[in-house]
């Protein structure tokens, strides 16, 4: 089974909430809100990966020295099996737009289980809740 690997962030806002995006119609598993980010380039760290999607997905710019690792998720789909390791982030420049037709939503921990996500996604929640 083919391994891959996807880098993801926990933006947190002053308010402690948590930045979700809506995959768009068009992708696999549309309609559900995962963490921002995406696949790895080869030769890339998933630290740059993150620095580069969220300047190209939702226009803000952050640095590796501002991206903590924070727990990852291993899961297999039914054609692939993903390898996402999440950071967490709570500094940026910009205000965070919707630039690739995704819809953004900022959710408290306590509120994400109302949000349909990815399989991989789900066991992250209480993770989260525990760290935040």
């Amino acid at each position: 089974m083919n391994v891959i690997l996807v880098s993801a962030v926990v933006l947190i806002d002053r308010d402690n909430r948590i930045l979700l995006a809506q995959r768009p119609e068009g992708k696999s598993m549309a309609g559900l809100w995962e963490f921002p980010g995406g696949k790895v380039e080869p030769g890339e760290t998933p630290e740059a990966c993150l620095v580069r999607e969220l300047h190209e997905e939702l226009g803000i710019e952050t640095w590796d020295s501002c991206l903590a690792p924070l727990t990852f998720a291993s899961h297999s789909y039914e054609t692939f099996h993903l390898l996402m390791p999440l950071f967490a982030c709570r500094k940026w420049e910009g205000i965070p737009l919707a630039k690739e037709g995704q819809t953004l939503a900022w959710a408290h921990v306590n509120e994400l289980r109302s949000y349909p996500m990815p399989p991989a996604d789900i066991p992250l929640i209480p993770i989260l809740r525990d760290w935040l």
